[in-house]
């Protein structure tokens, strides 16, 4: 058996809860502040940041190794990578004249934020909290549009939040922290009514993690609807949350305004070695389909164990776990981490939720059964 927290890391974690950087944070959607992985050599099993435990592609692996004697080159003297962004395009459908790049999605919502600052942003509540949290705090009104009683966007309700002050509607779709998802012909609808009046940025970081038909992407409505844009990244399907390589699709006509400002920089982010084992991971679609498939099957196991349970988990297109907590006493997320089972737990609407991401089998086995011996409602 795993052995327990030491006192020293104890201290520190407790710490970080008190400050809000722990486990108890505004929203369970945004990764921002809370540790990832540390603790995992005596025991700790990370469920906390929705990250792929299978790691990169062998192929990747090995194109970062090569790449190694190249650091010392800026990306751009790098023969190899100037085609990057015209191979990813060409991976998505689009032109490249449609991608801008930049490290990690999370860095690509916080910029949008700051791109829209005149007028108000329409979102879901409660949804990953990068671009909300961002636009809040540089003074951009928020219209926060509560999730269904199934955990879902509520379309019909968001669309009547926009307003003529109304900049820009953001939409999480896998939803992140509740897992679910829209039908596409549903969400199709509302992107391309909501884009006459506002920018709509859908962020499909999870979509991979979804079968046909419903992984069908956003990106097809750009060319006839150019108030829409696609943000991406490499943080999930393709294991590489630590190498921060993201991307937004968009029109021209949007793009090139925001390549010109606030992303220019950005663009030029990503290191030699991101960029490098993001091209090799493209080539390697085996590599997805082998931890779609260990996601699946180590989600599935977890939901249903979590049934027994008497939880009634949402139904998860992620690879992550949404489930309500009842009327448990304390805090949740920290009384797990006492059992080394590190997660995130927060009260939206008056009720406690928790979400647990989906590890490896061996990982979702130990959390049902700390969960087994310590459930109690």
């Amino acid at each position: 058996m795993a052995s327990p927290v030491n006192r020293r890391d104890w201290i520190k974690y407790s710490s970080l809860a008190t400050l809000g950087l722990g486990f108890r944070i505004p929203s369970m959607g945004n990764e921002e502040g809370i540790l990832k992985s540390y603790g995992a050599e005596s025991g700790l099993v990370n469920l906390s940041s929705n990250e792929n435990p299978y790691g990169i592609s062998s192929k990747a692996r090995e194109a970062v190794l090569s790449m190694l004697g190249e650091t010392h080159r800026y990306q751009y003297n790098i023969g190899s990578l100037k085609t990057f962004k015209k191979e990813l395009a060409g991976h998505l459908g689009v032109s490249d004249t449609q991608v801008l790049l930049t490290p990690g999605s999370g860095e690509a919502l916080g910029l949008l934020a700051r791109s829209y600052p005149n007028g108000n942003l329409v979102t879901a509540y409660p949804t990953f909290g990068i671009l909300p949290t961002t636009a809040k705090k540089i003074g951009t009104e928020v219209i926060e549009v509560p999730l269904t009683a199934e955990k879902a966007h509520d379309l019909p309700a968001m669309l009547k939040a926009i307003n003529s002050k109304t900049a820009m509607v953001y939409i999480c779709n896998p939803a992140n922290p509740s897992s679910t998802i829209v039908p596409p012909a549903a969400l199709k609808a509302f992107c391309v009514e909501a884009a006459k009046k506002a920018v709509v940025v859908v962020d499909e970081a999870y979509i991979d993690f979804l079968d046909v038909p419903d992984n069908e992407s956003m990106i097809g409505l750009i060319e006839c609807n150019p108030n829409i844009m696609v943000v991406g990244t490499f943080s999930k399907i393709h294991a590489m949350a630590g190498l921060r390589v993201g991307y937004v699709i968009g029109h021209p006509s949007l793009m090139k305004p925001l390549e010109e400002t606030y992303f220019m920089r950005a663009q030029f982010s990503m290191s030699v070695l991101s960029m490098t084992a993001a091209q090799a991971s493209l080539k390697d679609p085996e590599h997805h389909k082998i931890s779609k498939l260990k996601n699946e099957q180590a989600r599935t196991y977890g939901y249903n164990e979590l049934k027994k349970l008497n939880i009634n988990c949402i139904p998860s297109y992620t690879n992550f776990l949404f489930f309500p907590l009842g009327n448990y006493a304390g805090n949740f997320a920290e009384d797990m981490l006492k059992q080394q089972i590190f997660l995130r737990s927060d009260i939206y609407g008056g009720e406690k939720w928790a979400r647990a991401s989906v590890g490896t089998m061996e990982e979702m086995q130990q959390f049902i059964k700390v969960m087994k011996a310590t459930w109690k409602v």
